[in-house]
C-alpha cells in the first residue's frame, strides 16, 4: 500500500514528465509492479461494482419502519422481516440499519448566566471504602456557580438527606453567600414525586431554601444537558483530583480536595474569556450572591430512642452508652457528621464521638462506673453483701468452705450470727486464723471465738432490725422496787 500523495506523484512523473517505470521505482524505493498498478487508468478512476446483498429486497421496508420509529432496535426489525421471509443473519441487518437509521442530533444554544443567579448541585459516587469492619459508599457532593464556575466539593460516607443539606450549608459558608436559584436533577433528596410540571419537593429542602432564600429548580426528566456545568465539574474532579489520589481518613480526603480546589480548579482559565481565571471571575461574582442569614441551618439528624434494659441506645448499627437513670425513658438522639448527642428533654445526658464503623459499643466510662456503683449498693443490701462489707476476709473462707462441700448459705448465716455476738474485729481475727489453719468453716470460727478471753458484749446494733427499733419501752419508777423490799421485810418479822 502506498499513500495517496505517492500515488499522485507516480502518475505525474509517468504521464507529465515521461519517466520510465524503472526510474520511478528507483526514485521511490518501491517495486515496479507497484508503479504499474498506480499508473493504470482503470484502477485510478474506476469503482468496484457492488455485489447484490440478501438485504436488498428489504431496504424499502426497513427505511419506512425507521422513519416511523427512529429508535426501533435492530433485533426487533430482524424479527419483523424474518416473519416476512428474510433468511439472512442479524449481522447483515445491523449494517443496513446503521446506514438507514435517521440521525436526529439535537442542537443547543449556549446559556448565558448572570453573576450570582444560578448554581448547580449533584452527587457523584466514588466507589466503596472500608471503615473498620464496615463497607461504606464514598460519595462527593459537588456544587458549582454557573457564571464563574467556582465550585465546592465535599466527600461523605453516604448520600443521606442530612449530608445533602450539610453540603449546601458548607458551600454557602465557603462562598459567604448563596445564589438565587439552584438547579438539580430529579434525585430523591430534591424531588419526592413529579407529574409533568407538577413537582413535590422534599420538605427538608424547602426548609433549607426558606432559610437561605434561594429557589430550588429541578431540570426536565432525562435532560442532563440542563445541568451540564455540574456534570462537567464532576468529570473534572474525577480526572484532575481523584485519579491517583491516596488518603487514610475522610478528613484527610476533604483537606486535599479543598487544597486542589484553591490551587488547581480555581486557577484554571475561565471558559468565558481566555485572559481571566475562575477565581478572578468569582471575586467579581461574590458580591452579587445573596447575603447569608445570621445563623446556619441545622443539618443534624434527630431521632427518638429508648433503652429498655441496658445502658445503650442503637444508632446506625452502633451502640452508644447513656447514664443508668436514663434507661427506660424516651430520649432524643441528635447526630451530626462527627458527634452523637443524647438528650432527655432539653438536658444533654450523653455525648459521644460518632463512629462510622458498625457493630461497635461506644462507652463513656462514667456511665459504666455509675452502673457498678448501683450494683454494689444492691449487693451490700443482701446478707452476703453485709457480711463481706463488715469482714471482707469472710469471702475467702466461704469460697473455700463451698469448695469442700459446705453450704454457702449456711456458712453465711452462722457467720452473721457470730458477727452480731462478737463484733467485726474479733470475727476478722478468727476468720483469718481459721483460713491459716486450713479449717475454713463457720464452726471452726465459732470454736476459736469461744477459746478467746470473753470481752464485754458489744451494744446490740438495731439498725438491721426495724421491728425492734419500733418497740416503745416505758421506764419504771425505781421506788417501786424499794416498796417491795420493805413489804418483804415486814412479812418476815411476823
Amino acid at each position: 500500500m502506498i499513500s495517496p500523495e505517492m500515488h499522485a506523484q507516480i502518475r505525474r512523473y509517468f504521464y507529465a514528465e515521461h519517466w520510465t517505470v524503472g526510474t520511478i521505482a528507483s526514485e521511490f524505493g518501491v517495486h515496479a509492479d507497484t508503479v504499474r498498478k498506480a499508473i493504470e487508468a482503470e484502477r485510478f478512476s474506476g469503482t468496484r461494482p457492488l455485489r447484490p446483498s440478501i438485504t436488498d429486497p428489504w431496504i424499502g421496508f426497513i427505511r419506512e419502519i425507521l422513519e416511523q420509529h427512529p429508535r426501533l432496535r435492530a433485533t426487533r426489525l430482524f424479527q419483523m422481516i424474518r416473519d416476512r421471509g428474510y433468511s439472512g443473519s442479524i449481522v447483515q441487518l445491523r449494517r443496513v440499519v446503521a446506514s438507514l437509521r435517521p440521525n436526529f442530533r439535537e442542537v443547543y444554544l449556549r446559556l448565558q448566566m448572570f453573576p450570582g443567579e444560578q448554581a448547580q448541585a449533584d452527587w457523584a459516587h466514588f466507589g466503596n471504602v472500608m471503615v473498620g469492619g464496615a463497607r461504606r459508599a464514598l460519595s462527593c457532593f459537588v456544587m458549582t456557580l454557573s457564571y464563574s464556575r467556582a465550585l465546592y466539593l465535599e466527600f461523605f460516607f453516604d448520600q443521606t438527606m442530612e449530608n445533602f443539606l450539610r453540603g449546601h450549608v458548607h458551600a454557602f459558608q465557603a462562598w459567604s453567600g448563596q445564589p438565587r436559584v439552584i438547579l438539580y436533577d430529579n434525585l430523591k433528596a430534591a424531588v419526592l414525586e413529579r407529574r409533568g410540571n407538577l413537582i413535590q419537593f422534599n420538605p427538608r429542602l424547602l426548609e433549607l431554601s426558606a432559610h437561605y432564600h434561594f429557589a430550588p429548580r429541578p431540570c426536565q426528566v432525562r435532560a442532563g444537558n440542563e445541568k451540564g456545568r455540574v456534570e462537567r465539574a464532576i468529570r473534572y474532579v474525577r480526572d484532575s483530583f481523584w485519579a491517583g489520589r491516596t488518603f487514610t481518613t475522610l478528613a484527610e480526603c476533604n483537606r486535599q480536595a479543598l487544597i486542589w480546589r484553591d490551587e488547581v480548579a480555581h486557577q484554571r482559565r475561565w471558559p468565558g474569556e481566555d485572559g481571566r481565571t475562575v477565581v478572578q471571575v468569582f471575586e467579581e461574582e461574590q458580591p452579587r450572591l445573596l447575603p447569608p442569614p445570621l445563623h446556619p441551618f441545622s443539618t443534624d439528624l434527630i431521632a427518638t430512642v429508648c433503652s429498655r434494659k441496658t445502658i445503650y441506645v442503637r444508632f446506625d448499627l452502633n451502640d452508644y452508652s447513656i447514664p443508668p437513670d436514663s434507661v427506660g425513658r424516651p430520649l432524643t438522639l441528635v447526630a451530626s457528621d462527627t458527634t452523637v448527642r443524647i438528650l432527655d428533654g432539653a438536658v444533654e445526658v450523653a455525648r459521644h464521638r460518632r463512629s462510622w464503623d458498625r457493630r461497635q459499643m461506644v462507652l463513656d466510662p462514667a456511665h459504666q462506673q455509675a452502673v457498678l456503683k448501683l450494683k454494689r449498693k444492691a449487693f451490700h443490701s443482701t446478707p452476703a453483701g453485709r457480711l463481706e462489707q463488715a469482714v471482707p476476709e469472710c469471702k475467702t473462707l466461704i469460697d473455700r468452705a463451698f469448695a469442700q462441700g459446705e453450704s454457702a448459705g449456711s456458712q453465711t448465716t452462722q457467720l452473721l450470727r457470730l458477727l452480731d455476738e462478737h463484733g467485726a474485729a474479733a470475727l476478722r481475727r478468727a476468720v483469718v486464723e481459721a483460713v491459716e489453719r486450713n479449717t475454713p468453716r463457720a464452726s471452726s470460727v465459732a470454736f476459736l471465738l469461744r477459746r478467746r478471753p470473753q470481752s464485754p458484749v458489744p451494744a446490740v446494733d438495731l439498725s438491721h432490725h426495724p421491728v425492734a427499733q419500733s418497740v416503745d419501752i416505758r421506764p419504771h419508777d425505781l421506788e417501786t422496787y424499794d416498796e417491795l423490799t420493805r413489804k418483804h421485810g415486814n412479812g418476815s418479822n411476823e
